[in-house]
């Protein structure tokens, strides 16, 4: 990953999906930004492989 200038993503979602998002992050052991960065990275390793 090029780390020369990281993106910010503003996003903005209802508080129970916040709320779930949290909870399935601490299970993790990360922390939210984390937990939306592993789960944004699976879904683009599955449409790659699913689209190559």
């Amino acid at each position: 990953m090029n780390k020369e200038k990281d993106k910010h993503l503003g996003l903005r979602i209802d508080s129970e999906t916040h709320d779930k998002l949290k909870e399935l992050a601490e299970y993790e052991g990360r922390s939210i930004n984390g937990e939306v960065l592993y789960l944004v990275r699976q879904a683009i390793r599955k449409y790659e492989a699913e689209n190559k």
